[in-house]
């Protein structure tokens, strides 16, 4: 056998092990994402998302009303947050989009769009999923618990607004995706409740 041979069965058996352990390291990270994680990883990994998309219902309480929404939610690499109505019918196709310090309100149903340049609310989204995970970061006393097959991870927000102070986000440690976000004032009256229906995280 040449030497010519024996270099290309070397590079095909190289390029065979690399591909293997491509693989190998591939499929290790996807088993990770399951039932193998323990509370902490599971915490991390919601704490780390780059985007999302997901479909809420959305319940406002009020002192005399209970107001309530179906919901489209975004969040993108590009820091831009997108949220469009589905229900009630009356405001079915607004869409709210903020990105840095811009914040655009849309009505696709009549063709209309508003821009507001620095636009200084945009840091004050509550049903935001990434804006709890801003106030989950920032605060040194966030903690999470597991409880009955659930991570309930709990913050307080530093915002100023008695009325979206505390929040606690559920998440299903079997599928590690969020259900539920409570939003509660500063005296643990519940203010918000937002409910994941279907949610993506990347």
């Amino acid at each position: 056998m040449n030497k010519k041979k024996i270099i290309y069965i070397i590079l095909i058996i190289l390029t065979i092990a690399v591909f293997l352990i491509f693989i190998s390291k591939s499929m290790t990270k996807k088993s990770k994402i399951g039932n193998n994680m323990d509370s902490q990883e599971i915490v991390d990994y919601i704490l780390n998302i780059n985007s999302y998309s997901a479909k809420v219902d959305v319940q406002i309480n009020s002192n005399k009303t209970k107001n309530k929404y179906i919901l489209l939610q975004e969040y993108n690499t590009e820091n831009e947050y997108v949220q469009e109505v589905v229900e009630p019918n009356n405001i079915a196709g607004v869409k709210i989009i903020r990105k840095d310090d811009n914040l655009t309100i849309q009505n696709t149903e009549l063709d209309l769009r508003k821009i507001f340049e620095n636009y200084t609310g945009l840091e004050d989204n509550s049903l935001d999923l990434c804006n709890f995970i801003n106030d989950y970061k920032i605060n040194p006393n966030s903690q999470f618990e597991e409880k009955n097959e659930q991570i309930i991870m709990k913050t307080v927000s530093e915002n100023g607004n008695k009325y979206n102070k505390n929040k606690i986000l559920y998440i299903d440690k079997k599928n590690i995706i969020p259900t539920k976000l409570l939003i509660q004032d500063n005296n643990k009256n519940t203010t918000i409740i937002i409910e994941y229906k279907e949610i993506e995280l990347n």
